[in-house]
């Protein structure tokens, strides 16, 4: 592989912290969509509602996976589960292979719950990007994409470093 030039070096330098700003800036939006739709609902942590996503895109995900995903230990993955459970939020099964296994579900309140924060999300971020000129809004949508793919393909791999959990 031919050795970056100091071009691509450089932009590769001034990229990193733009995107580690953003995901901050995100993070910071995620929030204010979270605690809005908090007042309709029950309120959720952050780490509630990351588990809340790790369902969604798994439905049936064994609890041992979700500890593994979440980086967490199975006392902590299981005091959030007891929380989510308890203002119907996600519902506990017994995993269909195993007795001693369980199985996580999103309920449907829980799902109505994600669907209005992302909604919440997607309009915060509709109102930035349609300010943006149409030539930036192109550029913008190709290098989230591209970066999506690098990131969706380091994720499972062990790269030193924690993979990015996407927010939804």
């Amino acid at each position: 592989m031919p050795a970056p030039d100091a071009a691509s070096s450089s932009a590769r330098h001034e990229a990193a912290p733009t995107a580690s700003g953003i995901a901050e800036l995100l993070d910071i939006m995620w929030e204010r969509a979270k605690d809005a739709t908090a007042q309709a609902t029950a309120p959720v942590s952050t780490s509630q509602l990351r588990l809340m996503y790790v369902v969604d895109r798994q439905d049936g995900i064994r609890m041992r996976v979700v500890c593994q995903l979440m980086a967490s230990s199975a006392p902590n993955v299981s005091r959030m589960c007891d929380r989510l459970q308890a203002v119907g939020f996600l519902e506990r099964l017994p995993c269909p292979d195993s007795g001693r296994e369980i199985t996580l579900r999103l309920s449907p309140a829980g799902k109505r719950h994600l669907h209005r924060i992302r909604e919440q999300r997607e309009d915060m971020l509709h109102d930035a990007i349609d300010s943006m000129p149409a030539g930036e809004r192109r550029a913008l949508a190709r290098g989230l994409a591209s970066l999506a793919t690098r990131l969706t393909a380091t994720e499972g791999q062990d790269t030193g470093r924690t993979a990015a959990t996407p927010a939804a």
